[in-house]
């Protein structure tokens, strides 16, 4: 089997089957990732370039892990330490890259769409590591891996994504992947942090209560204040929101049941969640990172295979 697309610009581009295949995929590398040789050389004549205009910490740990792990050719590129500073176009820079023979570019980028600009005008297979308030495709499907690990599957699950919906990217790739995966969705937060039309452009639903949110759901994803990219005051405060929107262990345990609790990173602790719920047996945040990896390897495997097949 082979996924239907030469790139990884978002869940919206993915068909179920397509989502399928990279979870059990990732399942296999998983395995591979328990044992004593954690290597697999399936990547090993591939070079790969990890293209960061965006600062991040774990997202590329986790693709340089993926690629090593793969036994591919890896290069580092962080835009701060570059001749963008000296004002090089995104294009010009990728195509001076690839006159060294570069079979696939993960790209990080302030800018909505430079993915999908970049698959247009390039060869080269693109994965998104996440664009501007676009999508995060690579996030959402280890979420999903995690949730189906935890419940056993998405169909006909709760889920719950708390917080900064309108300027998270890591929000519309969950939710187009749940969604086609058949979990029924929900977004709960503060009314100016909840874009208007979302409700029916996205078939989800909206709620500004966040006990009754968390009555409804099997899981919530905690999203992170996206305090970066507000460029107006959404709210009085982050002691205000932890009041009003913070999950605390006190909330939790006036639920009538367990629910599963998940954070993309990185977390806020006091504001979005507190310690001692990002920390207790609900939470399945470290899985997560771990499971960051083995999705990752997938997907350079799958569009690897697809580059050579096509």
């Amino acid at each position: 089997m082979q996924l239907s697309t030469k790139h990884l610009l978002g869940i919206k581009d993915l068909t179920r089957e397509d989502i399928s295949l990279i979870l059990s995929t990732a399942t296999q590398f998983k395995e591979v990732l328990q044992r004593s040789v954690k290597k697999v050389p399936s990547l090993r004549d591939v070079t790969i370039v990890n293209l960061f205009y965006e600062n991040s910490t774990r997202t590329r740990i986790s693709f340089e892990l993926a690629e090593k792990r793969l036994g591919a050719d890896t290069i580092n590129f962080s835009a701060s330490a570059s001749s963008v500073t000296k004002g090089e176009t995104l294009l010009d820079t990728v195509n001076n890259i690839l006159s060294m023979k570069v079979d696939m570019v993960v790209l990080r980028h302030s800018a909505s769409g430079a993915p999908h600009f970049l698959a247009k005008h390039i060869p080269a297979a693109i994965i998104n590591a996440g664009d501007g308030i676009n999508e995060h495709p690579t996030q959402a499907l280890l979420d999903a891996l995690s949730i189906q690990e935890k419940l056993g599957s998405l169909e006909g699950k709760k889920i719950v994504l708390v917080g900064d919906i309108m300027h998270s990217r890591v929000a519309l790739s969950n939710i187009y992947l749940l969604n086609k995966m058949g979990a029924e969705v929900m977004v709960a937060g503060p009314p100016t942090l909840i874009p208007k039309y979302i409700k029916e452009a996205l078939n989800v639903k909206v709620e500004y209560d966040i006990k009754k949110a968390l009555a409804w759901c099997d899981v919530a994803n905690v999203l992170r204040i996206q305090l970066e990219r507000q460029n107006q005051v959404l709210f009085s405060s982050l002691r205000e929101y932890n009041l009003a929107f913070g999950i605390s262990k006190k909330l939790l345990d006036s639920l009538k049941k367990e629910i599963v609790i998940m954070h993309p990173g990185p977390i806020n602790r006091g504001v979005e969640i507190d310690s001692d719920v990002a920390d207790c047996n609900q939470s399945i945040i470290l899985q997560q990172v771990e499971n960051g990896v083995a999705v990752r390897m997938a997907a350079l495997y799958l569009l690897a295979g697809n580059k050579t097949n096509g």
